[in-house]
């Protein structure tokens, strides 16, 4: 397959012309035009390296896309893989809440299913991007751990996080946030939401230190990338960064940021955060760490269109010293680097021919086609 008249992004540099693949690799780049016949005419789109998300939920919305629904997993399944594949997304890591401590909601009913899904279409090969987990770990939990060495023994696991909503930290320092965000989330009078708080303090102090060191000590056996989750503080930064953590997802605040990023840690923040403008959380917002240079991956959490999305507006923000190859770097090649897959991530000769083409249409790119180690699958 030949791909010409498109600007490639690479690396450092947008250059225009010409990417040949063989046997789903890049074998050749150029900056000429081919004369072909069967090449592929781009019409000047920009040619990038398909995406990667490390961290998104989005699966939980098929299985249950309305309360108290659950949908056949299949058809849930196929209907995540179409809109992550379509938003430019070639490589997938689903994020799986394990540990979670209120049986009002529907994660931990969606658990095992979700995974064995996950696992099952990938392994039978019908999925169009490639599906790893990322296992989500509730620290305030007495299961958590457990849980944990069971499930991290069942999948591709690519990456686990460290959480903890208990009230008065990390992403819920407003305790008056927090109160809102669950009351709404899970329809709870006072005096439940007072009783759920009493006990999410309660079972931090019991489990979140014993849980973070123990499963921390297990990511690190197994090689498998680990990530902090809302650090709010420079002391929960150098503790993440003693953990070996390599990722910091969504820190709250700037001092959080800029210590993970000293740290050697990959700063990561949510598109949605850069698309709306900040947190729905009241936390710090995304644009704000790339006017500060300390912005490294950006994730499309609960909106995957926001990934892309995202990256094209940070490389046009004004405020900052982002350019358009180290925008597409920040979805792409530093999240390959992050897990240690060196065979995705950029367009380079030896990688894979996962792309995507696309052309800017207003203020975005519109994704026009993508391939998967050089297979066409949007």
């Amino acid at each position: 397959m030949i791909i010409t008249n498109v600007n490639m992004v690479l690396e450092h540099e947008v250059v225009k012309g010409s990417l040949e693949v063989r046997e789903g690799r890049i074998v050749a780049l150029s900056d000429t035009l081919s004369q072909h016949s069967s090449a592929i005419n781009g019409d000047g789109a920009y040619l990038l390296p398909g995406l990667i998300e490390l961290h998104t939920d989005n699966l939980e919305k098929f299985f249950t896309p309305r309360p108290k629904v659950s949908w056949p997993s299949g058809s849930a399944m196929a209907s995540h893989d179409a809109l992550m594949i379509s938003s430019g997304i070639t490589t997938v890591l689903d994020a799986i809440a394990l540990g979670y401590i209120n049986d009002h909601g529907t994660r931990l009913a969606n658990l095992e299913r979700m995974l064995h899904t996950i696992v099952n279409s990938q392994q039978r090969g019908v999925n169009r991007a490639e599906h790893m987990l990322h296992l989500r770990c509730e620290l305030p939990n007495a299961d958590t751990a457990n849980i944990f060495e069971t499930l991290v023994e069942q999948g591709p696991v690519a990456m686990v996080s460290l959480m903890d909503h208990t009230p008065g930290q990390r992403q819920f320092v407003d305790s008056e946030k927090y109160r809102t965000y669950y009351m709404g989330k899970y329809g709870l009078n006072d005096q439940e939401m007072a009783s759920f708080e009493a006990e999410q303090t309660a079972a931090s102090e019991q489990w979140s230190d014993a849980n973070r060191k123990h499963i921390a000590a297990s990511a690190r056996e197994r090689g498998i990338a680990l990530a902090s989750h809302d650090d709010a503080t420079v002391e929960h930064a150098l503790e993440s960064a003693a953990l070996g953590c390599a990722v910091a997802e969504f820190p709250t605040t700037v001092a959080a940021a800029k210590a993970s990023h000293d740290a050697g840690l990959q700063v990561m923040m949510g598109g949605p955060n850069i698309v709306r403008g900040g947190s729905h959380s009241g936390n710090v917002a995304a644009a704000e760490l790339a006017r500060e240079g300390v912005l490294d991956i950006l994730s499309s959490d609960y909106y995957p269109a926001s990934l892309l999305d995202a990256a094209y507006m940070v490389a046009n923000m004004e405020d900052n010293h982002y350019d358009l190859c180290q925008a597409i770097n920040m979805v792409s090649l530093t999240p390959a680097h992050t897990l240690g897959m060196d065979d995705r991530g950029s367009i380079c000769e030896g990688k894979r021919a996962d792309l995507v083409l696309a052309k800017p249409n207003d203020d975005r790119l519109q994704v026009l086609q993508v391939w998967r180690e050089g297979e066409r699958v949007f």
